[in-house]
């Protein structure tokens, strides 16, 4: 259900080099997991995103489970009929919508009561069921149901104030006793896919490292580090980065979950981190905002209204130079950048954000995918080539440089 090769290290740093196989195929790491929250990456097709060199998407066991439904999900043998994708997924276990939803969700040991926001229905989320929608889905990797502690505390006494350590190990012991229960519904149910723990403790360092000791104790196939991305600081954010994925067993698959910038991909590759996965790139592209080899670009700003050069110069996605299928010097990259397809102006993506035109946000989704997945490939080659430490460097100045 889950191998996990691990095939080089870096001296310099904590990063390394692996090959994960599922049941839906092999993904090589580090790698970024474009999210799919209600079956389809928000503006691309599934060809755009297996051209561009995605290896695995996420699904929304919450989402899923509100629309279309069960019922559904199960006439077509799960996610990957449904949305046409061949390739691994994971979903995610619908602890962090739970959480999102604030003051209108009841949190017991059991499980948690909230009122549907699609029609109002109140329902019953627990470990189990959510394991349960999880093996209707079928996916490759399935998320175990936890509670994400929050940076800002909800808690009546506390409301609006920093959660306290109290706050903070009681939510992370239930995750733990959560943790369990979904181990022992996945072995009841069968499931032949591959259950992920996820570490939770807050801004606490020790905390952490007792979630993280206590869940490989209960030897997971996978772990996550949850419970960031929540509203802290970004050097809060760092800090618990810096402290936990590398403590994690170093022959199992380490997700950092919500995260991130370029910047914290990187950075987070040379703390020990395998996965990522963040909404970042399809919803900025919504915003008008790019993300390019030096720097981010915001395609609204009037000085780009008759700039004709592209994007960036650097880059072979669709958008930039009119290659739908990946790195530069292939043959598909120059075989479309001679055609004339694509590699649209700066000029002409403001018009179209301008104007509200759709195909703006589209070629913006693309653009940013591409660079996201395009950086992972660079980080896999680096490490081949015993180069991180420079290629981290140059990455850095690069950025800084500007559009």
């Amino acid at each position: 259900m889950l191998q996990f090769d691990l095939l080089t290290t870096d001296p310099t740093s904590h990063a390394r080099r692996g090959r994960l196989t599922l049941n839906h195929g092999v993904v090589e790491t580090p790698i970024f997991m474009p999210v799919g929250t209600y079956g389809t990456v928000k503006g691309v097709t599934p060809r755009s995103l297996e051209d561009m060199g995605a290896q695995i998407i996420l699904g929304n066991t919450f989402h899923l489970w509100m629309r279309p439904g069960l019922d559904v999900m199960a006439q077509f043998g799960g996610l990957h009929q449904f949305e046409k994708w061949d390739k691994p997924i994971l979903t995610d276990s619908g602890g962090f919508q739970v959480w999102s939803l604030g003051e209108m969700r009841k949190i017991a040991e059991e499980g948690v009561k909230f009122s549907s926001p699609v029609n109002g229905d109140k329902l019953f989320l627990t470990p189990e069921i959510s394991m349960q929608i999880q093996t209707v889905l079928n996916s490759d990797i399935v998320m175990q149901f936890d509670e994400c502690t929050p940076y800002i505390s909800v808690e009546p006494k506390t409301k609006g104030q920093l959660t306290t350590e109290a706050e903070a190990r009681s939510s992370m012991e239930l995750s733990l006793r959560w943790a369990r229960r979904c181990q022992t519904e996945c072995d009841r149910l069968e499931n032949p896919n591959a259950l992920f723990g996820i570490v939770q403790g807050g801004m606490f360092e020790h905390l952490r490292q007792e979630s993280l000791e206590q869940l490989v104790a209960m030897d997971f196939p996978g772990y996550a580090v949850g419970g960031v991305s929540v509203g802290e600081p970004k050097d809060e954010m760092l800090r618990i980065m810096t402290h936990t994925p590398h403590r994690l067993p170093a022959h199992k698959p380490r997700y950092l979950m919500g995260v991130g910038t370029p910047e914290d991909l990187v950075e987070g590759v040379a703390q020990g981190v395998d996965m990522f996965d963040c909404v970042m790139p399809t919803r900025n592209a919504r915003n008008g905002t790019f993300f390019t080899r030096f720097g981010d670009l915001k395609i609204r700003n009037a000085r780009h209204k008759t700039d004709e050069r592209p994007l960036d110069e650097t880059c072979t996605c669709y958008a930039c130079a009119g290659n739908p299928a990946g790195p530069a010097g292939t043959d598909a990259a120059v075989s479309y950048a001679n055609g004339g397809r694509g590699g649209f102006s700066r000029a002409y993506l403001h018009h179209l954000d301008r104007c509200g035109e759709m195909l703006g946000p589209m070629l913006a989704s693309i653009h940013n995918l591409h660079y996201y997945l395009n950086l992972m490939r660079e980080v896999r080659e680096a490490l081949d080539a015993g180069s991180f430490g420079e290629f981290r460097a140059k990455f850095k100045a690069e950025r800084a440089r500007g559009v």
